[in-house]
């Protein structure tokens, strides 16, 4: 038995059971919610709360009832072959570690910013840096974004969220002393981590990239290195306390450069040549010499400096500042560097750069300034 227009039934079992409509399946079926009750006004009035809720939401948000978690799978799907390997394998991850466990479930239509502002507590709670809860934000909101472009969201709800501040450690370089302590310890290491120590220092480069470095990127007759990939680890999927190695082209197109040698890198890359029978400049067994191989070696010749707090990373940062001493301008340091933006290179290097801006002031200071 039912009234009509009211879908509101009389069960076999006695109850009274009410339907509302939730929104539209991934096949664009109509997804129905129930509820139930004694008798027929109280599920009458239960189901007016309902359907004015749903119908609220259905107007705000969206038709989709499709779960997030099959949404985020649907939207990966979409752009696996528009990005690389590795980044697939991040996002996937990170969607799959972080977000899933505790909204996958819930139909696009009915996510919130309270929801996902809870979430960012949740992953503080648990560790996670502020620098990473920015990176899985973003993922976060990329994912949702499409969703609105295809029609399944009308909103993202991303949008209005509050974000923990960064407090940006700025990676310093070595000194100059430090510089030749280091240098002078590779010197007494034959092998890997020579060549590696040289290759940051002289060129600037991320430890993925000297990983993946291959001899065809070393033009010996016109002095540069093409650096065109990179050799890197992204967390496991199947396991979460593994990684998995992938061999990709650069992250992006700034990071594809070309980077003149200096003649103590071009001397050391002849000499390693004229030994190896590799296509990889740094290689074992025939691969490339994966990163944290090199970080084994270098750690090495940091203890034999003295120098047991040096990063590999520093490097990179040691060669950016030597640039900038000797007044390089800013926008030839960004491109030897493959920063995005020259912005990107001025926030990182800003004390680097303190020489310069007192000899500004210093010009103020003379007659006629």
């Amino acid at each position: 038995m039912s009234r009509r227009g009211e879908n509101i039934y009389k069960r076999k079992d006695g109850r009274w059971e009410g339907r509302f409509i939730k929104g539209r399946r991934e096949d664009n079926k109509i997804k129905y919610g129930y509820i139930y009750g004694k008798t027929y006004h109280e599920v009458k009035n239960k189901l007016y709360i309902f359907k004015a809720k749903y119908q609220n939401l259905r107007e705000t948000n969206g038709d989709s009832v499709m779960p997030l978690i099959s949404w985020g799978k649907y939207w990966l799907a979409s752009i696996q072959d528009s990005v690389k390997q590795s980044t697939f394998a991040s996002y996937e991850y990170k969607l799959t570690a972080y977000v899933y466990p505790s909204v996958g479930d819930y139909p696009l239509n009915e996510l919130n910013k309270i929801q996902f502002q809870e979430l960012i507590t949740t992953w503080q709670k648990k560790g996670i840096s502020n620098a990473s809860i920015h990176v899985i934000y973003r993922l976060l909101n990329q994912c949702l974004n499409a969703a609105v472009e295809r029609g399944d969201l009308t909103v993202n709800p991303c949008n209005q969220i509050q974000l923990p501040k960064i407090r940006r450690r700025r990676i310093s370089s070595l000194s100059r002393g430090q510089q030749k302590e280091i240098e002078a310890a590779a010197n007494q290491i034959s092998g890997k981590g020579r060549l590696a120590v040289q290759l940051g220092l002289s060129a600037g480069l991320r430890i993925g990239e000297i990983a993946a470095l291959r001899w065809e990127d070393v033009d010996f007759e016109k002095r540069l290195l093409r650096i065109n990939y990179t050799y890197q680890r992204i967390n496991s999927l199947s396991d979460k306390n593994n990684t998995k190695l992938y061999y990709t082209e650069s992250k992006s197109d700034a990071s594809t450069r070309l980077i003149p040698m200096t003649k103590k890198l071009l001397d050391q890359l002849k000499y390693y040549k004229k030994k190896s029978d590799s296509y990889y400049v740094l290689e074992t067994q025939g691969k490339p010499c994966e990163p944290r191989l090199l970080t084994y070696h270098f750690h090495k010749i940091r203890d034999l400096a003295g120098l047991n707090h040096v990063h590999f990373h520093q490097l990179r940062h040691t060669f950016a500042t030597r640039c900038i001493e000797k007044n390089a301008d800013i926008a030839s340091v960004s491109a030897l560097l493959g920063h995005a933006s020259t912005q990107m290179t001025l926030d990182t290097y800003a004390d680097a750069m303190l020489e310069q801006r007192i000899q500004v002031i210093a010009t103020l200071d003379q007659k006629g300034a």
